[in-house]
């Protein structure tokens, strides 16, 4: 194994499944740059830690000196990728496509140098395929793309077949027409940018084939495929999901709280393998970081080490101060303070709540009141005797004065106020302002 060169790191690194042609891929990082891309559909608002695994090895590349293109699909977007899925995707409408777009290129400018020039590695480019397929006539496209593909290829992809064998689901025309959509793409991005190398999910191995095709049939050129696991967590659970719910990589939709515990959180029999994919430390860290868990897996440090790396890629020195802060707050026995709705909100997800005026905080609600709204007791004599108890606390601090009235200052974060009850008993009242 050559451990200069891009294939063998990505593969230690765990980035790869499969490659067309691996000679002929390895050969062209040895001779100089190589122009590859990833292409990132506008489906959300947001990407998610899912599309981590194709940011980080784009990321690992330009730093290794290979040039990124990163696509952003807003003509594949349109159609909707039918690989990896039982359904087809609902078609968004044009205002939500932009607005998804607008912050996919953002979030991709995290992790790439693109066009300023200030990364490790050449500087790289971030194009929109829509740029170059709304003007294209149906009769273009099928004169310059559909005479040169085969049906028989495209039904013997394998995300087709499924999908043709389930009767009650089939398949779309448009759906079909999706792989040619990005084979046209690789074929553009090689006739523009001398683009090479297209990566993907291991669910893309037919689309990126099909761009191979096209590229050989349309400009007699050479070009190659690399496809990365579709991970899943040591459970079986998909990865990037939370309690059902995705972990964004936006900071409005996942704070940098929840995000850090996400990671905090893994499995040891994950966190190794998280810490190769989603993390810059080298693999001798890595190592020693493996040894450490071996050696004392009560004290997680593994665990806190790819949760503040895997942080501040996305939210900097300030998202990793705020998660940490927030952790020691929230798992220590000090009262809340100085916490936000948002991290609240991720650390007692589940957790009852009630939305009251900010006008009764404002004049004083009684604790035994409160209690009963929030629907931790079922009358004021049953609040009445756990307060007395020592039963209640309020944002973790003990309350046992039964005529204790709460006012704005009483708040752990903007507008919420966390009430506790027993042991593991959690409500939340909020006070919008």
């Amino acid at each position: 194994m050559d451990a200069s060169n891009p294939l063998d790191v990505l593969r230690a690194r765990g980035f790869v499944q499969d490659v067309t042609d691996e000679d002929g891929l390895r050969a062209a990082f040895a001779a100089g740059c190589v122009t590859y891309y990833v292409g990132f559909d506008p489906t959300a608002s947001s990407l998610h830690a899912g599309n981590l695994v194709g940011m980080m090895a784009m990321a690992w590349l330009q730093r290794l000196g290979h040039r990124p293109i990163a696509l952003a699909g807003g003509a594949t977007g349109r159609i909707g990728d039918p690989s990896g899925r039982d359904t087809e995707r609902e078609l968004l409408d044009e205002a939500s496509i932009e607005r998804n777009l607008t912050a996919i290129r953002r979030q991709l400018g995290q992790l790439l140098d693109l066009g300023e020039g200030a990364g490790p590695g050449p500087s790289g480019l971030l194009v929109d395929n829509f740029d170059w397929t709304r003007q294209l006539t149906l009769l273009d496209f099928l004169r310059e793309v559909g005479t040169r593909t085969s049906v028989n290829a495209m039904l013997a992809r394998e995300s087709v077949k499924r999908r043709l064998s389930e009767r009650e689901q089939g398949l779309t025309y448009a759906e079909f027409s999706y792989q040619l959509l990005q084979a046209f793409d690789f074929s553009h991005l090689y006739a523009e940018h001398g683009c090479v190398l297209q990566g993907g999910g291991s669910d893309q191995w037919g689309n990126i084939v099909a761009g191979i095709d096209l590229v050989r049939r349309q400009h007699g050129g050479v070009a190659y495929g690399l496809t990365w696991p579709l991970l899943t967590t040591a459970d079986g659970s998909k990865f990037g999901k939370s309690a059902g719910n995705a972990v964004w990589l936006d900071a409005a939709m996942t704070s940098p709280y929840a995000y850090y515990q996400y990671w905090v959180n893994a499995a040891d029999a994950d966190v190794v393998r998280f810490l190769k994919l989603f993390t810059f430390l080298d693999l001798e860290q890595i190592t020693e970081l493996e040894a450490e868990l071996a050696r004392d897996p009560a004290a997680r440090e593994p665990h806190r080490v790819l949760a503040r790396e895997a942080t501040r890629l996305l939210h900097g020195e300030a998202g990793v101060a705020a998660a940490e802060g927030a952790s020691r707050v929230l798992f220590g026995t000090q009262p809340f303070a100085g916490l936000d709705d948002a991290t609240l909100a991720d650390a007692f997800d589940g957790a009852p709540s009630v939305v009251l005026s900010r006008a009764r905080l404002a004049a004083g609600i009684g604790l035994l009141d409160l209690l009963t709204e929030v629907g931790a007791v079922r009358s004021n004599g049953e609040a009445r005797r756990l307060v007395s108890q020592g039963g209640v606390r309020v944002n973790n601090q003990v309350i046992d004065d039964p005529g204790r009235t709460l006012g704005p200052d009483d708040l752990a974060s903007a507008t919420t106020l966390v009430l506790r009850v027993g042991k593991k008993r959690y409500f939340l009242a909020r006070f919008p302002g």
